[in-house]
């Protein structure tokens, strides 16, 4: 059972479609089926369910799960070598849901460390969880919950979620709002699965209500940006406060305790920390993560970008 053959198995395994995998690994799609065909004959049984669609069953997600965990170590073996080669320099791999809250930590990381590499990985809560658990990457900063599963967690910062809205809005110059009041009012969203998206699903179950969604996206600087020309309204962190970004919006306070984000560091508990990624997590453990006074009362204008 070769590494290769392994590796080309994960790459299945995660899109379940022969040939988007064939051409994401660049090789013939015959070759593939021969791949997964020979391991099938190794382990003695199927990983695949092939009545129509492609689809890896119990066995194959079994099997998947301990080969990312062996892949996994065998990586981490690799760049603990490459590290004692380098003198304990290395690398350090980051995931986050987005990067622009980090902007401020990863400069002063790398001023301080110039000759370490930063790899970063922008990943869902969900994403983020598993490639902790397949060692895929050695620290993350997420915005929701992570199943604290063999993980070690560091409370990194709490602060309030505000409104955005553009600033000819009817409730631009309000200075909080009810979620009731947003019943029929557009959104302009991350897709689901990131933390504002999940966010706003949740105020809104809370009131038994849906939100009106006219945009989902992955580009939080766009999604500011449609906001301040009328397209709809957002949520955005009070961090983001701190940035001028030359979109013109107006912030106002959303009257539910829930409406908060709250930024934790995680790491695998078991995990060797490279010399690299501990310096990285003292950096962000320690980096001061200050904004706004909450609840401050503004003008009907400010400028933000989502973060």
């Amino acid at each position: 059972m070769d590494l290769h053959a392994l590796r080309q198995f994960l790459v299945i395994a995660r899109l379940e479609h022969l040939s988007r995998a064939a051409e994401q690994l660049r090789v013939a799609q015959p070759s593939l089926s021969r791949t997964i065909a020979r391991l099938e004959a190794e382990l003695g049984a199927p990983l695949f369910d092939r009545g129509g669609r492609l689809r890896l069953n119990d066995s194959g997600r079994l099997f998947r799960d301990h080969v990312e965990r062996a892949l996994g170590e065998l990586e981490e073996g690799q760049r603990a070598v490459a590290e004692a080669a380098r003198e304990g320099i290395g690398s350090v791999r980051l995931a986050s849901e987005t990067f622009l809250t980090l902007t401020g930590p990863l400069r002063a990381y790398k001023e301080a460390h110039p000759d370490i590499d930063v790899q970063l990985h922008q990943l869902s809560a969900d994403g983020m969880h598993r490639a902790l658990h397949t060692r895929e990457i050695d620290l993350c900063v997420a915005s929701q919950p992570i199943a604290g599963d063999g993980l070690e967690s560091v409370h990194l910062h709490d602060e309030q979620v505000w409104l955005a809205a553009p600033p000819d809005h009817p409730l631009a110059a309000r200075a909080s709002v009810t979620v009731e009041e947003l019943r029929d009012e557009p959104f302009v969203i991350s897709r689901p699965g990131h933390w504002q998206r999940r966010l706003l699903d949740r105020l809104f179950a809370v009131a038994n209500m849906t939100p009106r969604i006219v945009c989902e996206g992955d580009e939080p600087a766009a999604t500011a940006a449609l906001v301040g020309v009328g397209i709809g309204l957002t949520l955005i962190p009070a961090i983001a406060r701190t940035a001028d970004t030359g979109v013109p919006v107006a912030w106002v306070a959303i009257d539910a305790t829930a409406c908060r984000r709250t930024l934790t560091l995680h790491r695998r508990a078991d995990g060797r920390l490279s010399t690299a990624t501990r310096l990285m997590h003292t950096t962000l453990a320690n980096w001061p993560w200050t904004t706004e006074p909450e609840r401050q009362p503004q003008g009907p204008v400010s400028r933000a970008a989502a973060r």
